[in-house]
């Protein structure tokens, strides 16, 4: 599927022919080689094998001829069936694609539900994401600051280069998403009278620890509704008593916080 679809499905045959399996037939029929196909098709040789004899032994006839030698130099070639199954794979996608086409552009006319899924669609190893909308732009010679505002009311700031604000086109009243590593986030239990320079404090109260080897994610529960994960050390735990129902302020820097829009929204 093409990068930014809102709908994406894998089509299979039998339960277990996909479009591995398919790719590797038709890298057979185009090469003649088994060697040359695994390699075509992404796979080891073993793999290759494992692939077309788990459907070969399921078939009702040979999927594959071999020939040693000879006028043409041997090699592998796909039987009528096994073409005639890899033309029905060829005309099924082709349905397939027609199909998720058609429901993608259903979304155009659900423009809040696939902006969800848009929002939700994107992939990375942040732990922590906010949807909301921008508030303040400041956009200066060299750097830029902005607040993103969540639809829970709490408050997320932000810097990054001005290029990247414009770049970004970021402006008051854009929807955006905050992204921020567990691992960037420090939670204090008692400030004992001590003020933090970092421009994100966010008052909560722990919902939920999950212990792991060598550290552990603090997932933390704001007055809004929204959830925050941080990781901390298994000695962090221990030494400030993190537990659901103790209260605690998740702080990171506003540099901590990397904002993605949609520069052309």
């Amino acid at each position: 599927m093409a990068a930014g679809d809102l709908i994406t499905a894998d089509l299979k045959l039998a339960g277990r022919l996909d479009a591995r399996f398919f790719a590797l037939l038709q890298a057979v029929h185009d090469t003649g080689s088994i060697n040359k196909a695994a390699r075509t098709a992404g796979l080891s040789y073993k793999g290759a094998w494992l692939l077309l004899e788990t459907a070969g032994n399921l078939a009702h006839e040979p999927l594959l001829v071999s020939a040693t030698g000879g006028a043409g130099g041997g090699g592998t070639r796909l039987t009528p069936a096994a073409l005639g199954l890899l033309q029905a794979w060829q005309a099924l996608q082709a349905e397939h694609r027609e199909f998720l086409r058609g429901q993608q552009a259903r979304f155009t006319q659900l423009p809040a539900l696939a902006g969800l899924l848009r929002r939700m669609s994107m992939k990375t190893t942040a732990r922590n994401q906010f949807f909301g909308t921008l508030g303040a732009v400041e956009i200066g010679p060299v750097s830029a600051e902005v607040k993103l505002l969540l639809k829970t009311g709490d408050e997320i700031t932000a810097t990054m280069t001005a290029a990247a604000a414009r770049r970004l086109k970021l402006a008051p009243g854009k929807e955006a998403i905050a992204l921020i590593k567990a691992s960037a986030i420090v939670l204090v239990t008692d400030f004992a009278g001590w003020q933090l320079s970092a421009r994100n404090q966010l008052a909560g109260t722990v919902s939920r620890v999950e212990r792991g080897g060598v550290s552990c994610l603090v997932v933390l529960t704001l007055p809004g509704g929204a959830t925050l994960s941080a990781s901390v050390t298994q000695e962090a735990v221990e030494a400030l008593g993190l537990k659901p129902g103790v209260a605690a302020t998740a702080v990171f820097k506003a540099y901590a916080v990397m904002i993605a829009a949609q520069p052309d929204a």
